[in-house]
Parts: C-alpha cells; sequence; structure tokens
C-alpha cells in the first residue's frame, strides 16, 4: 500500500513539475525577450551571434548551425528572408509537430517571438524559440526547462543577418 501511494505522489509531482517549469519558462522567455540582445560573439556564414561560455559550433550548413554545450545539442535555424516580426518560421515550426504542450507567442511592434515545448517522454521535452525567421531548438528535461529557455532566448535575440 506505501508503495503504491508513493507511486501516485511521485507521478502527480512529476506533471506538477512540467506545469510549474514551463509557466515558468513562459515568464523567463517574455523577460528575455524585452531585455537588449546580447553583444555577438560568434559568427557563421552570413549570420552574426551570442554563444554563452561553454557552447561551441559542431556543424554548419546554409540555414542551420547545430551547437553543444557539453552533451546537450541545440539546432539554431535562420532563414534571412525572414524578419523580426514574421510569423512563418513559427506557423511551419507548429503545422509540423503534433500535440505541442505549451504554445506561447510574444508580439510587439519590434518582433515576433515564440516559445513552443512538446513532450516526448515522462521528463524529456522539445523545446523550440524563436523570433521571426530564426528559431533554435533542443531536447531538454523538464527541470532545466526554465534555465534553458533564458540562454536560447538570449542566443536567438541576438541573431543579425549581414545582408
Amino acid at each position: 500500500m506505501i508503495i503504491i501511494l508513493s507511486i501516485i505522489l511521485l507521478s502527480a509531482c512529476g506533471k506538477t513539475n512540467f506545469k510549474a517549469e514551463s509557466k515558468e519558462s513562459i515568464e523567463v522567455v517574455k523577460e528575455t525577450l524585452n531585455e537588449k540582445a546580447k553583444k555577438t560573439n560568434n559568427k557563421s556564414g552570413d549570420i552574426n551571434f551570442y554563444l554563452p561560455f561553454g557552447y561551441e559550433i559542431e556543424e554548419e550548413s546554409p540555414n542551420n548551425i547545430l551547437l553543444k554545450n557539453g552533451s546537450k545539442q541545440y539546432i539554431l535555424f535562420n532563414n534571412p528572408q525572414e524578419s523580426k516580426v514574421s510569423d512563418v518560421v513559427y506557423k511551419s515550426t507548429v503545422a509540423q509537430n503534433k500535440e505541442i504542450e505549451i504554445n506561447e507567442q510574444f508580439k510587439d511592434n519590434n518582433q515576433f517571438g515564440y516559445l513552443i515545448i512538446k513532450k516526448l517522454e515522462e521528463d524529456m521535452n522539445e523545446m523550440t524559440i524563436g523570433i521571426g525567421g530564426t528559431k533554435i531548438t533542443t531536447l531538454i528535461k523538464t527541470s532545466s526547462l526554465k534555465n534553458e529557455a533564458a540562454v536560447m532566448t538570449q542566443i536567438v535575440k541576438s541573431v543579425k543577418n549581414q545582408k
């Protein structure tokens, strides 16, 4: 009986944890989108962008940059044809994904930002954060959603197209 009760309590905590982490992630993205963009310190093709300490470029192609931080991988996608207020990349991302748990949009005159979280397994999620024609996606544990959301938003916000 005690084991069954423990399992029920633990599974309930896991769901609450996702709700709490995702709610905090929404707030973090909203706040970070309103901050000044970080100074760029990396370049790939025709884009300049900020990478925090510990992050490195693993692979590059015309529109995708594979980033790495320890064992975590991120895909930074950039469509230079789309402005920071465009919703084209957002709409195509939503259309490709079924069963999205979190789908938040942040609009103002200067940018169209968004946060999409899709649950994959009990404790794993796919998180995408974007502004206009640029987005970054990673697989992330529920407990890390809020912290990763801040860094990922900083990276996306810093992207500058040269052309």
